[in-house]
This record gives C-alpha cells, sequence and structure tokens, in this order.
C-alpha cells in the first residue's frame, strides 16, 4: 500500500507579514523558510534595535499587516540598546536582566503604538502577555491564578541570600529553586538544597568569578557548577538578587531510561502540538547544557494514552491563560509515577525545536497554518477594525542606586 500523500497546504495569507527580530538569526530565517515553503512572500523583518532605540525613528509597518515578535537574544547591540548602558554588555553574564526587561517592555510599548497606528495591521502576540511571559513572578502568579498546577513559590521580593534562608526556614522547605525572574535558558538558575549540620549544595549555570577582594561576577557556563560553601552560594544569590528573584519549591521529577525527563510542548492556537522530552542526569534539563532529547515515542508509549492526553491538556490549559497569543512553549514536568503535572515556565519564544514536526509542519509552519486556517482569528485586514490594545502599564522593580554603581563597577573590571 502506497504512504499516505503530505498534507494540503493551506490557503496563503493575502497580506504581508512582519517579523520583529535580530536580522541575521537563526529563529527568523526559520520563520521565513516556512513561509516560502506556504507560497508566502518573505516577511519584512522589523529589528529590534528599531524599537529599542528612541534615536532610530518613527516605526512604520505595512497596512493590513500581521506582526509576529521573535527573541531579541543573542545580540549584544540589542541588549545594550534594551539596557539603555553606554557600552555594549558582555551577554556571556548572568546580571542585567531587570535592565533589558524594563527596555523590552518599553519597545513592546513602541510596537503596541506602531500597530494600533497601521490600518489593518494586528499583533498575533499581545504585548501585555509577553511582558508576563518574560518575567517569571507575573507569568506564575497569572497561572496560579487560573487554576493551573505551579510549584508553590516563596512571596517576594527576595533580597538577598540571608533573607532567602530565613524565608525557607520560614516555610520548612529545604530544597527550592532560584529563578532570576527575567532571565531565560537556565541564565543564572540556582537548583538550591539544604540539610541538617549547615550542609548546602546549589546547582548553577553560573560561574562565579571573584576579582581579589572586589566585587564577584557571574558568567554563564554550559557546564553546571557545584558550590558547597555558604559563602559561595551567598555570593551568587546576592548578585543576582538585585535583578529581581523568583524561588519556587523544589518539586521532584518522573524518571525514565535511567534520567530525570521533564517535556516542553509547544501550544499554537490553543492546540499542543510540537513535544520535545529533555532528560538529564542534573536537576536542569535545558537542552544547550549538554543534556539530550528523550525518546519521545517510546515515553508516549510507557505512560499510556490517558496519562499523555492529561499532560498535553495541562499544557494547553498554562497557554490558554495567554489567549491573545498565538503560540507559547511549556515547560511541563510530571511527579514519580506520571500521577500529577506540574508547569515549570511558559516561555514567550519557546518555538525553536528545530527539526521537530506535527502532521508534516515544522514549528513556524504550524503558526503560519493556524494564522491560515482560521484556527487562531485574527481581525480583516480593514481600516475600519478598532485599534489594537496597547501595552498595559504595569510598575516593574527598580534596583537600589547602589547596586547600579556597584554593577558598573562588575562591567569595568
Amino acid at each position: 500500500m502506497s504512504p499516505d500523500p503530505p498534507p494540503a497546504p493551506p490557503p496563503p495569507l493575502d497580506r504581508p507579514l512582519v517579523v520583529v527580530c535580530v536580522p541575521g538569526n537563526r529563529r527568523p530565517a526559520l520563520f521565513t523558510e516556512a513561509a516560502r515553503a506556504a507560497g508566502l512572500a518573505d516577511p519584512v523583518a522589523l529589528p529590534w534595535r528599531n524599537l529599542a532605540d528612541p534615536a532610530a525613528g518613527p516605526v512604520t509597518l505595512p497596512e493590513g499587516a500581521l506582526v509576529r515578535v521573535d527573541s531579541a537574544g543573542e545580540d549584544a547591540a540589542t541588549a545594550r540598546l534594551l539596557r539603555g548602558w553606554s557600552h555594549d554588555p558582555d551577554l556571556h553574564r548572568a546580571e542585567g536582566t531587570a535592565d533589558q526587561h524594563r527596555g523590552f517592555v518599553r519597545a513592546l510599548g513602541r510596537l503596541s503604538e506602531a500597530v494600533a497606528a497601521t490600518p489593518g495591521a494586528h499583533l498575533v502576540q499581545d504585548t501585555g502577555d509577553l511582558a508576563d511571559l518574560c518575567d517569571k513572578r507575573r507569568c506564575h502568579a497569572r497561572l496560579a491564578t487560573a487554576g493551573v498546577p505551579v510549584a508553590p513559590a516563596l512571596p517576594g521580593p527576595v533580597t538577598g541570600y540571608d533573607p532567602l534562608r530565613a524565608t525557607m526556614a520560614e516555610h520548612r522547605w529545604s530544597r527550592v529553586f532560584v529563578k532570576p525572574a527575567h532571565g531565560s535558558s537556565a541564565s543564572g538558575v540556582v537548583a538550591l538544597a539544604t540539610g541538617s549540620g549547615g550542609r548546602i549544595r546549589a546547582v548553577t549555570s553560573a560561574d562565579l568569578v571573584r576579582d581579589g577582594e572586589g566585587p564577584v561576577a557571574l558568567y554563564n557556563s554550559l557546564r553546571l557548577r557545584t558550590y558547597t560553601t555558604g559563602a559561595e552560594v551567598a555570593a551568587v544569590v546576592d548578585a543576582l538578587a538585585p535583578d529581581g528573584l523568583h524561588v519556587e519549591r523544589w518539586v521532584p521529577k518522573a524518571g525514565f531510561a535511567g534520567r530525570v525527563v521533564d517535556l516542553r510542548v509547544l501550544v499554537v492556537a490553543g492546540r499542543a502540538t510540537h513535544v520535545v522530552v529533555r532528560s538529564s542526569r542534573s536537576p536542569m534539563t535545558n537542552l544547550h547544557l549538554g543534556n539530550a532529547r528523550g525518546d519521545l515515542a517510546a515515553l508516549r508509549e510507557s505512560v499510556g494514552p490517558r496519562v499523555w492526553r492529561e499532560a498535553m491538556a495541562t499544557a494547553e490549559a498554562a497557554a490558554a491563560v495567554f489567549p491573545g497569543t498565538l503560540h507559547a512553549g511549556v515547560d511541563l514536568m510530571a511527579s514519580p509515577g506520571w500521577r500529577q503535572f506540574t508547569v515549570c515556565e511558559v516561555n514567550a519564544f519557546g518555538d525553536l525545536l528545530p527539526g521537530v514536526l506535527h502532521e508534516g509542519r515544522s514549528t513556524h509552519a504550524e503558526q503560519l497554518h493556524a494564522l491560515a486556517t482560521g484556527r487562531f482569528p485574527v481581525p480583516p485586514p480593514v481600516p475600519s477594525r478598532p485599534a489594537s490594545r496597547p501595552l498595559p502599564v504595569r510598575p516593574l522593580p527598580r534596583k537600589p542606586d547602589e547596586h547600579r554603581h556597584h554593577q558598573h563597577r562588575q562591567t569595568q573590571r
């Protein structure tokens, strides 16, 4: 019997596509590749630097444009503009994320205004959603309020190592994950375990570098570090704290094939589509840290269809908390025995899963398919539609002046 023919391509989108991106990055390249395969014109690139730099002039968009926002990461010039610093930041450093998030929110505000001023233009990701998805504290709060299962979190703000240990003792928590509020890709994340007799163990992607008796610096590392003294762990946490911390209770993960595992589930237009199994021998499963993709088919067979449906439904429920956003990457973990599910994070830009297909479509092709078929409805490209909702103004925490001076000295080392 001959194999089934490939699925017919969806009807073309008869309107311009615009992607906010870092030009030359692999992310817009993959989106352009998907657009070409669907018979569409190449998306117009709107560089993040045009939004981040007030001196860049007005932002203009084609009439009727569908605007998609991609990550602003992996580019020092963009990071410098978002952070408002006068020199290129070291992208290997774990500090400075609060400044960058403030710039990110300002840039989204400019984008929202440009879309509202352009007849027929429409954002396929709500800018308020994007701002919250890139703040772990707000994302966690929205998920919890909606009844999505998340790990318990310490009430904030957590201002340093000593307050962290005191609050852990108050809650009788001996194991926590300490996460920079605006970090990504496990940057600065600390898996902290404490025990009797002053025992302590912290596994982290942050490499602690000391300049003699002067300030410390934290560098992102692809090789996890383990610190076992209170002084070392305090130095790491205290260096991260001024940018804002989100602290969750350490929830045990299920195992499979001799490793702990969790799932990255891409949800597009409300439907769980692409899934990657992330497996590790350490507390962190991020693939760029040297961890491996697990066998998805074998895992699905092992847990059975009912459990798998529950897992996908949990991921879809998490993405549904952000209904104005076309796609989201949900990090989902199961308890040992696969009896309960917990959402670790929801990632605004969690669709970079090269080589993973759903019904023959890549992650970017799936997004275009959802738009073309109306699975993610957008207003028609007519000038008479209501203006896009502007970015809601939410106060962001400010760093104290003394930390800003301290950080300036770090960058001059």
